[in-house]
């Protein structure tokens, strides 16, 4: 294929969704990666879009979704849109059973998740959050952690041996969370962290993504996966325009939390 239409076709994937992936791209043209890493050098001269990890987003000022940059500390995230996260995490601990085997990923909302889990019965619990596996520590033994680099800021396990013990599991629900979400699929900040996102998505049996409504049409430096690896979202508003769309054309189960879902 010429140049121009791979070009054009990137410009246009990138209108349609904000966001391109080199893999992704490259499969649907059948050229190498290589080719479609050249043509976005190519169009970032020219000033058309904004390379990224594996792929590229459109240049600020376009109407497109919006791209988080920084992420913020812990703290400041749990305190943001607490409530919604609190009602998030009501109706996500309604789909566990005992003796599940449950993964958590890292994050503000599964941290909130963590908090309702202390007590419950005959669950084992899997996560590469230290601040989560000290929180459940204290009230209970069935937590475990894998092995591997610690990543200071967000106090998780990360590398290639965190990621080898827990490919070698098998989780009956696993919660994500993330950054952003767009109809391009989900986001992280965090190079590290969404290697065992993707061990989640590949090793459970249902995978919940948690995500707030703040977080819609926004992304950031790394596309976790696409919105058809995860079986269902819980947020606190109804998804809406393409977003919603591809949620529908994707299968994913839409549950909203309602604020009466809190309890004390």
């Amino acid at each position: 294929m010429p140049g121009e239409l791979r070009q054009a076709h990137i410009v246009e994937q990138l209108r349609k969704s904000g966001f391109v992936s080199v893999a992704e791209v490259a499969a649907a043209l059948a050229v190498s990666e290589m080719t479609i890493r050249r043509d976005l050098i190519d169009l970032e001269a020219e000033g058309r879009l904004i390379r990224t990890h594996g792929g590229a987003i459109a240049p600020e000022g376009t109407t497109m979704p919006a791209f988080d940059r920084e992420e913020p500390a812990f703290e400041q995230r749990l305190r943001q849109n607490n409530f919604a996260k609190e009602s998030i995490a009501s109706e996500a601990l309604s789909l566990i059973s005992p003796r599940q085997t449950v993964a958590l990923d890292v994050g503000s909302s599964t941290f909130v998740l963590a908090a309702r889990l202390a007590s419950f019965p005959s669950i084992k619990v899997f996560t590469n959050s230290l601040r989560i596996a000290t929180l459940l520590g204290r009230e209970r033994r069935d937590v475990y952690l894998p092995g591997g680099e610690v990543r200071g800021d967000e106090m998780s396990m990360c590398g290639p041996t965190a990621v080898a013990q827990f490919e070698q599991l098998w989780f009956d629900i696993a919660f994500l969370g993330a950054s952003g979400l767009t109809k391009a699929g989900f986001f992280d900040y965090s190079l590290e962290d969404s290697e065992l996102k993707r061990v989640y998505l590949r090793r459970s049996s249902r995978k919940v993504l948690l995500c707030n409504a703040a977080k819609f049409n926004h992304l950031s430096l790394v596309q976790v996966a696409g919105l058809e690896t995860i079986d269902m979202l819980i947020t606190d508003q109804a998804p809406v325009g393409d977003l919603a769309v591809a949620l529908a054309e994707a299968n994913v189960e839409i549950r909203i939390a309602r604020p009466a879902s809190i309890s004390s």
